[in-house]
This record gives structure tokens, C-alpha cells and sequence, in this order.
């Protein structure tokens, strides 16, 4: 158990929830106009199944990533990071591949309650699209490194991270609550979306010789460390820009710029990026990254709790 605990890599599991932490609440926060009030807007059903259902797909993509780059060769000696499971030997890639599967099978079921709880048996449409949607996720978490034609080592796994741990996972969320985009929300979405690919291309760059060697063409591989290091600062220095344009279009009061305090991690993270010389000592910051993008995700919606329990009041005053 201990092994396949290290194998579904825990300290990934919080930045992947980030997104679905956000869209929840921002429904919550936001009734729609033929949605009025935070009952009739938010459902325990929905929000527990689909973080369920993204802690699946992050794990799916964690032990497809353990045993593509196991059985590619790539996970070797001159890896930097923690051993991976293949790798040491301590699960065979048999065994792998069997969790493999049903990881995929129990997050598509996940995947399958969500879409019920949302939205029942009407919005058909609505229902197919979002399973094409969940399928699509979970053949993309195996392809990342798994087969001949695995994308990641062609350089579009950052695509992969952005789209499905930013956009769908943000907006994605929101929509089975509101049944309906909100334009605003596209703002964290994309925020979330670049910090998750921040997190993957500290990796990148810490596996940048291994990963050139072994003939995986990652972004880091085909740009080079010092270019890496330029895209990485664009990454999180745009993502934090866009939430403070997300308070500043929501017309935050100056109390509810609270998740200014994760950008002090942010920033620190990014003047150790800045000052390292040895991609060996960047292991660490991949936890940090990823801490400081689910501490942001929570101190914006306590940002916009602020806002729900105004709702709350007002509908509890306009009972009595």
C-alpha cells in the first residue's frame, strides 16, 4: 500500500483540486439570472464528485506517467527526482498497467455520477457532451506518456495540463452548477491553468538532460534551460496578473484582495528560479509551486465567500 500510495504522488493532488475549488464557489457566489439564490445553485452531490473525479484523473495521469516513462527507459539513473515505482522495481509493469485500468474505469463511473447529479434527466445534450469530455480526459492522462505516440514526449503535454487541470477543470465545474459560461471566470481558469503548467515545466526543467537523453522532447528539451526560465516566468507572473484583473472586473472591496498573500510565495518561488544554477535543487519547489497555487485558489474563495455570506443573510432575513 505504501508503494502505491507513493505512486499516485500525493503532493500533486491538492494543485489538481485548485480549479474545482474555484468554480464551485464562484457559482456559489454567483447566482445566474434564472438561478437566484446559493440553495438552488450549489450541490454537495456535484462538488464532492467532482473533486472525486479529478483526483482520479490525477491519479490515472500519475501511474500512466510511472509506467510510460518505466517502460520507455526514461525514468533511469540519471533521473533527479524521487524514484518512481517502475523504476525501483518495487511495482512491475504489469501491475501497473492492471491500475491503470481501473483507475480509468472508477473516474469514468465517477465522471458518469457527476454528469447525473447535474443534471439529471434532462440537458441530453448537455450529459453527452460532458462524457465525451471525461473520456477524453482519461484517454489524454494515459496517451501523455504512454505508446509510440505519446504527446508528452513531443512537447504538447503543457497543453494537456492547461486545458483539463485549468480551463475544464474552472469552468468546466462552474458550468454543471450554473448551466452557462461566465465570461469573468475565464480569468482564474487561465490563471490556474498556467500555474498547473508552471508546476509540470519545473519538473521539465529538472529532468531537462534526462529527458533530452532518453529522447523526450519536452518544451524545456527543445528550448533550452535558459529559455525554460523565461517561459516559467511568463507562466506565473501572468497567472497572478490575471486574478488581480479577475478582482479588479468583479469589484473587489479592498478586504477581499486576501489572496494577495499567496503572491508571497509566488515571488519567492520565482527569485529561487531566477538564481538557480543546478536544476537538481528545483525538486523542491515543484511541491511549493503547487501548495502556492491551492493556497491561492482558497484565499480567492474566501474572497468571494465574503460575497456568499452577504447572499446568505439576505436570504435567511427574507424568510423570516
Amino acid at each position: 500500500m505504501k508503494h502505491w500510495i507513493e505512486a499516485a504522488r500525493l503532493r500533486t493532488l491538492p494543485l489538481s483540486v485548485s480549479g474545482i475549488i474555484v468554480g464551485s464557489i464562484y457559482a456559489l457566489s454567483n447566482p445566474t439570472e434564472t438561478i437566484n439564490t446559493p440553495t438552488e445553485v450549489f450541490s454537495w452531490k456535484v462538488f464532492g464528485f467532482a473533486l472525486l473525479t479529478t483526483l482520479g484523473l490525477q491519479v490515472l495521469s500519475n501511474f500512466a506517467n510511472d509506467y510510460g516513462d518505466g517502460v520507455k527507459g526514461t525514468d533511469n539513473a540519471d533521473r533527479v527526482g524521487p524514484q518512481r515505482a517502475i523504476q525501483s522495481g518495487v511495482i512491475t509493469p504489469q501491475a501497473m498497467k492492471k491500475a491503470i485500468i481501473i483507475t480509468s474505469l472508477l473516474t469514468l463511473l465517477s465522471a458518469i455520477i457527476l454528469i447525473y447529479f447535474a443534471f439529471g434527466k434532462d440537458n441530453f445534450g448537455y450529459s453527452i457532451f460532458f462524457l465525451l469530455l471525461g473520456i477524453m480526459a482519461i484517454l489524454s492522462a494515459i496517451k501523455y506518456t504512454v505508446g509510440n505516440s505519446a504527446y508528452g514526449y513531443r512537447g504538447f503535454g503543457d497543453v494537456f495540463v492547461f486545458v483539463f487541470f485549468g480551463l475544464v477543470s474552472t469552468l468546466g465545474v462552474n458550468f454543471l452548477y450554473a448551466k452557462e459560461v461566465d465570461p469573468l471566470l475565464i480569468l482564474p481558469a487561465i490563471s490556474i491553468g498556467l500555474l498547473s503548467v508552471g508546476v509540470l515545466n519545473l519538473n521539465n526543467m529538472r529532468d531537462q538532460e534526462s529527458d533530452k537523453k532518453a529522447g523526450k522532447n519536452t518544451i524545456v528539451v527543445q528550448i533550452g534551460a535558459a529559455n525554460a526560465k523565461i517561459y516559467h516566468y511568463t507562466l506565473i507572473i501572468t497567472a497572478m496578473l490575471l486574478v488581480v484583473v479577475f478582482a479588479i472586473l468583479s469589484d473587489y472591496n479592498f478586504d477581499q484582495y486576501l489572496f494577495l498573500l499567496a503572491y508571497i510565495p509566488l515571488t519567492k518561488h520565482l527569485i529561487t528560479v531566477y538564481k538557480n544554477q543546478d536544476p537538481k535543487l528545483l525538486d523542491p519547489e515543484l511541491k511549493k509551486l503547487a501548495l502556492s497555487t491551492f493556497l491561492l485558489s482558497i484565499l480567492l474563495t474566501v474572497c468571494m465567500i465574503s460575497l456568499i455570506s452577504d447572499i446568505i443573510v439576505n436570504l435567511f432575513l427574507g424568510g423570516r
